[in-house]
Parts: structure tokens; C-alpha cells; sequence
């Protein structure tokens, strides 16, 4: 536990000030970043200053050793920002967290910081297609030891997370809210799997519960922790085109995958585009333009999914868990498979278990269990 007290009380005070944060900064139109990066009594009296009582009590009865006590408890190490493994790429920010909660392999945070780390995000609602690219893409990223970092959201986040994972290569997540606890609740399977393979990691204190402003506030962490931002699919105004403002503020690179001229879910990446941002057809493109033309290729052994843990099929969420059942049974067509559901949700299912390791295409084209 690398963190000090007064990086420890910042984060209560974050957790105290949570349900005012949206209200305060929507009439103003003031940017999160701005909010954020406010001492403790401005951010206080910005906020809240004709119920000042209510924060301050509480503050003031803050414990920071029960709130080391609390994190230990829960398997969190607490690293602020005057301790030297706190990453120097969001070091750099003015609204860099006082402290980051860590749960899962600490050391990646490290890696991404010396070695550089590339965020791949999107939709929730992605398409097969989106689902594919973002799991490709992360697989051979991380079969090159590039760490992948990503929300955990559905689609197009967590398809990053299950590519980079069944690569065996390094992936973090960085949370919404505490980073104990799985957001979404049905991503519990995968936010195990990044606990003992990988890292979450949260501003937020131990177990709280996201507000709809810890989202914006996620996406510049992550967005501060990469090199590079990668966009696959998402509409206009998405929480991803957040991300690439928040990188492009930053100063850093932005890439987008291209998509139909007519998907919606197009629409923000092809803009992105438009605007110059780096063409992302494969992994080899981030490589290039991460490392120079050539200089890191991508070996032919980190193409594919790797054999997942024996553990992981008693782990996955439900929805997954029945495709694979009918799978197991012998029901290998899209068509079969999607019976009772809709195609796009099936396919989706059966890209994520592709990519973990579960399923592959048969002969005739057919899902069929991996052994």
C-alpha cells in the first residue's frame, strides 16, 4: 500500500461529492476534466456549497487507516501520485486521480506506462463484425506484449479484454466504479479473469457503485494510460468519440477501424477518419504506427485463440453458457444457434466464446467445441 493520507482523503471526498458531480457541472456545461482537477475546498464549494455540512462532517470523521484496512480487505493495493509506480503517462494531467486502485497483476500498470499501451474501445451494442475486429485487434496487440487497455462494457470493451486474454497477453480494465466490483454484473466472468490474468483498475474508493459521470471520467483514464486510442464502432456523440477527445487533448495518437458508410455504428469512426486519424485494419497498422513500418510484426503464434482454463466454462455469464451448451449438443449453425434470439446478439456470443478459446468453425463452417 503505497498511498498516503491526503491522496486517501481525495478519494473519500470523491465518493462523498458522487451524487453532486452530474448536477453540478450540466448547467454550466463545464467539462469533467475541469471539474476534476479542482482542489478539495474548490471542488467542494463548486459543488455543493450551501450544503458544505453535509460533505464536511463525514470528511472529517474520515479514517485513513480503515480505509487502507478496507481496500486490503478486498484484495486492493492503493498507489497515489507521489509514489513512483503511479504511471507518468496520467501523472502529466491536471485532473489525474489522486490515487488508482488496483486489483490483479499491479505490474501492468508499470508495463503500459514504459512500454506503451494502446486502448481499444466502442460500442455497447457492437456488431459481429465489431465484436470481431475488437477481439483480433487485441489478441495479436497483446500477443506482441502490447497491453490492451479497455472499459469491460459490453461489446466492443470486452471483446478487447477476451482477445487480449485468450492470447495469454496483458490486459486492464479500468472501471466506473470500485475496483472490486464487476460493472457490468454480467461481465463477473471477466472481471475474475482479469483479477488473476489481468488488472482493474478504479479512482474510485473500494466498492462503490458508478454514477453516470464515473463513465466520461473512466474513459480519460483510459484514454491517459495508452499511447493510442482505437475506435471500432460507435455512433455519433458515444462515449468512445469521449475517449478520442479525451487522447487527442492529450496529445496522443487515434486510430479508428473503418466501417459501412451507412452503419450508424460507423458514423464515429468514419468521422474520425475524415479528420485524419490512422486508418486500423489490423494490428499491424497500431504496430506501425506505434513502433515504425516493420519494426514489431505479428507473429504467426499469436494468431488464434489459446486453449482457456478448464475453470473458465463453470465461470462464464449465462448467455454465454447456453450457446455453448448448444454448441455441446451439436447445434453448430448460426441459424440453430440463434433460435429463440436475435442473430446480431448470437453472433456477438459466439465471437466472445470464439475468441476465448471455447468454439471454432468446423469443416463446414459450422461452430463446433474446441477440445
Amino acid at each position: 500500500m503505497t498511498a498516503c493520507d491526503g491522496c486517501l482523503r481525495r478519494t473519500a471526498l470523491l465518493g462523498l461529492l458522487a451524487p453532486w458531480v452530474e448536477r453540478a457541472r450540466k448547467p454550466n456545461r463545464r467539462r469533467l476534466p475541469e471539474v476534476l482537477a479542482l482542489s478539495d475546498d474548490e471542488l467542494i464549494e463548486a459543488l455543493c456549497s450551501t450544503k458544505r455540512a453535509e460533505v464536511d462532517r463525514p470528511l472529517a470523521r474520515f479514517d485513513p487507516a480503515h480505509a487502507r484496512a478496507s481496500a486490503e480487505a478486498a484484495g486492493i493495493e492503493v498507489v497515489c501520485r507521489h509514489a513512483p509506480r503511479y504511471p507518468r503517462l496520467l501523472a502529466h494531467a491536471a485532473d489525474a486521480p489522486a490515487a488508482l486502485h488496483l486489483i490483479g497483476d499491479g505490474a501492468l500498470l508499470e508495463r503500459a506506462a514504459r512500454d506503451g499501451a494502446v486502448a481499444i474501445v466502442g460500442s455497447r451494442r457492437a456488431s459481429s463484425y465489431g465484436i470481431e475486429m475488437a477481439g483480433s485487434l487485441a489478441r495479436d496487440l497483446a500477443a506482441c506484449d502490447v497491453p490492451v487497455v479497455s472499459g469491460m462494457a459490453y461489446g466492443v470493451d470486452s471483446a478487447a479484454h477476451s482477445g487480449a486474454l485468450a492470447a495469454g497477453g496483458p490486459t486492464i480494465a479500468v472501471m466506473p466504479g470500485g475496483a472490486d466490483l464487476a460493472y457490468p454484473p454480467g461481465k463477473r466472468c471477466l472481471h475474475e479473469q482479469l483479477k488473476t490474468c489481468g488488472l482493474a483498475v478504479s479512482e474510485m474508493p473500494t466498492g462503490m457503485r458508478p454514477f453516470r459521470w464515473s463513465f466520461p471520467a473512466r474513459n480519460r483514464i483510459m484514454a491517459a494510460l495508452a499511447r493510442m486510442t482505437i475506435v471500432v464502432e460507435g455512433t455519433e456523440g458515444s462515449g468512445s468519440l469521449i475517449t478520442a477527445s479525451f487522447a487527442q487533448d492529450l496529445g496522443r495518437d487515434v486510430g479508428a477501424v473503418p466501417g459501412q458508410a451507412t452503419s450508424p455504428l460507423a458514423a464515429g469512426p468514419n468521422r474520425l477518419l475524415s479528420e485524419g486519424a490512422a486508418v486500423v485494419r489490423s494490428a499491424s497498422d497500431v504496430l506501425d504506427a506505434l513502433f515504425g513500418p516493420g519494426k514489431r510484426p505479428v507473429p504467426a503464434a499469436g494468431i488464434g485463440a489459446a486453449a482457456p482454463h478448464p475453470a473458465l466454462a463453470a465461470r462464464l455469464e449465462p448467455r454465454l453458457r447456453r450457446l455453448l451448451q448448444s454448441v455441446e449438443t451439436g447445434i453448430g449453425s448460426v441459424e440453430g444457434l440463434a433460435e429463440g434470439t436475435d442473430v446480431a446478439d448470437a453472433l456477438a456470443g459466439l465471437s466472445e466464446l470464439e475468441f476465448l478459446g471455447f468454439v471454432g468453425r468446423g469443416p463446414g463452417g459450422d461452430y463446433v467445441r474446441r477440445v
